[in-house]
């Protein structure tokens, strides 16, 4: 499944990825799987890109803003970041990057996310 998902991520890059080839690769089940509680074991290597079928949901603590900390609850993540509303499942796109030293806190789409300071991984979400 991950050299599929770094294909499928090749190809997105470029822009190459029209709705048809999301919809049928969804279809044929190669583009998401279901998405982890937060994204720690994944973080490994800044670029790393990950598609995954994701419930929103308010449960669970977030830290930063854009960028969130390894350890975030994927779910409420992904709503803070407007990627997926609550109680929606949609496939969301997500991106290892490189840590910040400091995750500033926010209010966005009824989700609280908490400010904190260096943590050693970190992703960004991004709708599909």
């Amino acid at each position: 499944m991950k050299v599929i998902q770094e294909l499928i991520a090749y190809f997105d890059r470029r822009g190459q990825l029209t709705p048809g080839h999301i919809e049928r690769l969804l279809e044929q089940g190669f583009l998401a799987s279901e998405a982890p509680g937060n994204m720690v074991g994944l973080c490994d290597q800044a670029g790393q890109t990950y598609y995954f079928l994701v419930e929103g949901q308010d449960t669970g603590s977030v830290w930063g803003t854009d960028i969130y900390t390894g350890d975030s609850a994927l779910a409420a993540a992904a709503v803070h970041a407007g990627a997926v509303g609550l109680g929606e499942t949609k496939v969301i796109k997500v991106t290892v990057v490189e840590p910040l030293p400091h995750y500033q806190g926010s209010f966005r789409n009824g989700i609280h996310s908490h400010e904190f300071g260096p943590f050693n991984t970190a992703y960004r979400v991004d709708p599909l």
